[in-house]
C-alpha cells in the first residue's frame, strides 16, 4: 500500500484554506448583522447600517454558494 503523500498534502492545504475562508465570510456575515444604529449620528448612521447590513447577506450568500458548490462537486 501506498500512499501519495503530495496529493493528501494538497487535499489538506485546499481543505484548511477553504474552511479559513468560509468561516471568515460567516464571520464578517455576523458581524454586519450585529451593527446597531448610534443615536449621535443622525441620518448617515442608517446609511451605514444599511450598508453593513447589505455586505452581511452578500457574505452569507457567499458561504451558501460554496457550501452548494461542494455538495455539487461531491454528488458530480
Amino acid at each position: 500500500m501506498n500512499i501519495d503523500w503530495a496529493a493528501l498534502g494538497t487535499v489538506f492545504g485546499v481543505s484548511l484554506v477553504a474552511t479559513v475562508a468560509l468561516v471568515g465570510l460567516f464571520t464578517l456575515g455576523i458581524v454586519g448583522l450585529s451593527r446597531q444604529p448610534e443615536p449621535a449620528q443622525g441620518g448617515q448612521a442608517g446609511g451605514s447600517l444599511m450598508l453593513a447590513r447589505a455586505g452581511a447577506y452578500v457574505c452569507f450568500g457567499l458561504c451558501a454558494a460554496a457550501v452548494a458548490y461542494g455538495i455539487y462537486m461531491i454528488v458530480a
